[in-house]
């Protein structure tokens, strides 16, 4: 059982019962995998500029790692070649939505929409289906995540934010904040332009090799069946 903690100023006992229940009743994406083996999800969100993407793919080339890129289709139409390059480097490609709204905005119907024409298009240029979907801004409620399971993906969060999209953020701040944070099962949150990223997983990977992490994309990390999120 899970309840979230919460601050009772001047609630009556009905604003109590709605407040427990509310965090009773919460659906949730996946944060993370529970586990005991040392794994790690690394993974990258597409949304806008392509600049520093195939340094990107280098850095992983060269550590022989996959991950799971989620692209939207407003990136998809202008770097569809990119696109395809992540695929065929054998990275997972999954959804992040068609035009990176605030999912809590939309009713079930556009939710539905921005997944499934993702998902097409995602298909359509990289040949590639899809099984995750990320949240833009990592904004969900219980509407818009039983929309994703109901349309049968899983529905994908993170464990360790890097920032790296933050301009005053450097490498090295980029790489503490990972590196300090790693744990089993761990989803790793990144951004696919930006500017010190590349140099940052340089670092973030040979650190989780040394303490004995195996990155792999996330699609292979989580539970398919009989799994519970808390």
């Amino acid at each position: 059982l899970f309840i979230a903690p919460f601050v009772v100023l001047d609630l009556d006992d009905t604003q109590i019962a709605k407040s427990v229940s509310a965090a009773v009743n919460k659906v949730t994406p996946i944060y993370f995998v529970y586990t005991e083996e040392q794994h790690i999800g690394l993974s990258f969100d597409a949304a806008w500029g392509a600049e520093h993407t195939e340094a990107i793919l280098q850095t992983l080339k060269a550590h022989d790692v996959k991950a799971t890129f989620f692209l939207t289709n407003i990136w998809l139409r202008e770097y569809p070649e990119m696109a395809k390059k992540i695929a065929q480097e054998g990275h997972e490609v999954a959804m992040h939505s068609v035009s990176h709204p605030h999912m809590n905005e939309l009713s079930s119907e556009q939710i539905a929409t921005e997944l499934t024409e993702n998902a097409a298009m995602i298909q359509e240029v990289t040949g590639y289906t899809p099984e995750l979907f990320r949240f833009p801004f990592g904004e969900y409620n219980n509407q818009s995540v039983n929309e994703v399971k109901n349309l049968g993906y899983y529905p994908i969060q993170w464990s360790i934010d890097s920032l790296d999209w933050k301009e005053d953020l450097t490498k090295d701040d980029i790489v503490a904040r990972v590196t300090k944070n790693l744990h089993n099962g761990a989803i790793i949150l990144c951004h696919n332009n930006g500017q010190h990223t590349a140099e940052a997983i340089d670092e973030i990977l040979k650190e989780s090799k040394a303490k004995g992490y195996t990155v792999m994309p996330i699609g292979q990390m989580i539970y398919r069946d009989n799994y519970i999120t808390d």
